[in-house]
């Protein structure tokens, strides 16, 4: 059901699933507000919003004096709700059920294992400014590659997106997860024709959300660039 509220989204667009929820809401043009919270700033441990959120993190969605946090609660709320197109979040129930199959998994294969690799890189930098230390990022860098064999094989076998034939939430939240190494000059699709063209139609079906989206991490690896 639609309505002519306008929701609140706290999020900073350097965190992966903030960027999905905003790349949704900018494509299905659900009217919507941006509270910005900057993470490296510690703004999500301010008492105000510790209290909007006890877990301190983002992204948090209020829809009038509804509360609620998590982002792939955050995006099936939202479809489920708002008259958007029924491909993000499918009303068929094996369809459905495709989706929350990847989802489900998402968060322990394609979240960790791409973030890791953007921590070691970007965040958490070896003693001595020598980069990410060896062992550890080659470690990451395997089960990422493992992850994205599955994706390829899995999930991509013989269709376009994720879940089928049309873009859903799945496949935002996979695509932001993915790009994040992009902050420390990683392009982890680089050798991975199949994954690339996966990319490419997701880029295609949400149009200039993608890139505004990913402004601020297009930020950081231009930076990081530069100093190099």
């Amino acid at each position: 059901m639609a309505t002519s509220r306008v929701v609140e989204v706290y999020l900073d667009l350097l965190s992966q699933p903030c960027r999905a929820v905003k790349i949704l809401l900018d494509r299905t043009n659900i009217p919507h507000r941006v509270r910005t919270v900057a993470l490296r700033k510690g703004e999500n441990r301010s008492p105000e919003f510790s209290q909007l959120n006890p877990m301190m993190k983002v992204p948090v969605l209020v829809d009038d004096k509804f509360v609620l946090t998590e982002s792939d609660a955050i995006m099936k709320y939202l479809v489920t709700k708002y008259d958007v197109p029924d491909h993000w979040y499918p009303r068929h129930p094996e369809r459905r059920a495709r989706v929350d199959e990847y989802t489900s998994w998402h968060q322990t294969h394609t979240r960790p294992h791409a973030a890791k690799v953007f921590v070691l890189e970007v965040l958490l930098p070896a003693p001595g400014g020598a980069g990410a230390e060896p062992g550890r990022l080659d470690s990451a860098l395997a089960q990422l590659d493992d992850t994205l064999d599955k994706l390829e094989s899995v999930f991509l076998r013989r269709q376009p997106f994720l879940c089928g034939d049309d873009i859903t939430v799945a496949d935002l939240l996979a695509v932001c997860e993915l790009m994040q190494p992009l902050g420390g000059g990683r392009d982890v699709l680089q050798r991975r024709p199949l994954l690339q063209s996966w990319r490419t139609r997701v880029r295609a079906a949400v149009g200039g959300a993608f890139d505004d989206a990913h402004a601020v991490l297009y930020g950081v690896r231009d930076r990081r660039r530069a100093r190099l």
